[in-house]
């Protein structure tokens, strides 16, 4: 292997790295902050009429749709909160 074949795996192992470190950075920040429509609204999955559907937050962080007394929106809230939101 010639020195100009070496600089070429460490230029590749370099920008392999690099892609990496961008793939986990994107993951987390998506998992931060889920993804939104033009409107600001967030995109979800909804667990309690299993449709997709861009929903307003409001001032704690629940979805416009929430309702406190049925389980598939506790856990929507939950994942939002985890920022483990089911999105599209």
């Amino acid at each position: 292997m010639s020195e100009d074949d070496g600089g070429f795996v460490d230029r590749l192992a370099r920008s392999a790295g690099r892609r990496y470190a961008e793939t986990v950075a994107a993951y987390r920040d998506g998992r931060r902050d889920p993804p939104r429509d033009d409107d600001g609204r967030v995109r979800i999955v909804c667990r309690r009429h299993a449709e997709k559907r861009a929903v307003a937050l409001d001032d704690e962080g629940r979805p416009a749709c929430f309702d406190a007394d049925h389980p598939a929106c506790e856990g929507c809230l939950e994942d939002l909160r985890d920022g483990q939101v089911e999105t599209w």
